[in-house]
């Protein structure tokens, strides 16, 4: 399985900070963003990384460079402006293969997410060993967690393992998921389009599963909260 990190956002709420490092750069006790995502990967055996970036994307490649300095081979998908999520994806399409990939925001903080867990999430075949028609697959396979305090409705329903729109109870979409390549099918190269917008739609037709991530999870969205995760101060702003 190969894995894709977001890293081409601009970081607005970050700045001062993100005016002279991407987002992604930024360290959580001692480590990059994204540094803690490869080594994480990596550990699980997911070396075929590919990396999306935009604003000084330049210093994400001089940092990480071809990745074998973490025992991982990282290809590149630089653009000019930012694409969105989905859109990202469509564009790197060709670097990501035909068997589904793992996607992860590369300015989430989970340093303790065994990765592990993503490989077989798209099944094929039920227990029994039967194919599931190719319209019936699950498309996606997403995690959530808690509702964070600057996200208090959440993105998602989940029942049994299947996520929808239509629960009153929401958990927030952790930016870490699964996907098929032939969800990006109808996005052009160079396209902007989001991933929430996929997915909901997807799930109004039965074909993103999903369960609750448990564990450490902070999108790191503030200097305040950049702060709090480095111990500088007590807590952190959600606003």
């Amino acid at each position: 399985m190969k894995a894709m990190i977001f890293a081409a956002g601009r970081g607005e709420r970050m700045r001062p900070l993100t005016d002279t490092c991407p987002k992604p750069l930024l360290k959580v006790r001692g480590r990059p963003l994204i540094v803690w995502h490869v080594l994480n990967l990596v550990r699980a055996g997911i070396t075929d990384i590919v990396i999306n970036h935009s604003h000084l994307g330049h210093l994400i490649e001089e940092t990480l460079g071809d990745g074998s300095a973490y025992g991982a081979r990282i290809a590149y998908s630089p653009e000019t402006t930012p694409l969105e999520t989905a859109g990202g994806i469509a564009q790197a399409r060709h670097l990501l293969g035909e068997e589904p990939f793992l996607a992860i925001s590369g300015d989430i903080y989970c340093p303790y997410f065994d990765f592990k867990q993503v490989l077989d999430v798209l099944a094929d075949k039920d227990v029994l060993g039967t194919p599931y028609p190719a319209d019936q697959r699950d498309i996606a396979w997403t995690y959530l967690v808690p509702n964070p305090d600057f996200h208090p409705k959440g993105d998602f329903g989940l029942t049994l393992f299947a996520i929808n729109n239509t629960d009153d109870t929401k958990w927030t979409f952790a930016n870490i998921g699964v996907y098929r390549p032939e969800m990006f099918d109808g996005i052009a190269p160079g396209s902007h389009a989001k991933l929430g917008d996929l997915l909901r739609r997807y799930a109004d037709q039965g074909r993103v599963g999903g369960e609750v991530y448990p564990g450490e999870w902070t999108n790191v969205g503030t200097p305040k909260q950049l702060d709090v995760l480095n111990g500088v101060t007590a807590k952190a702003s959600t606003t």
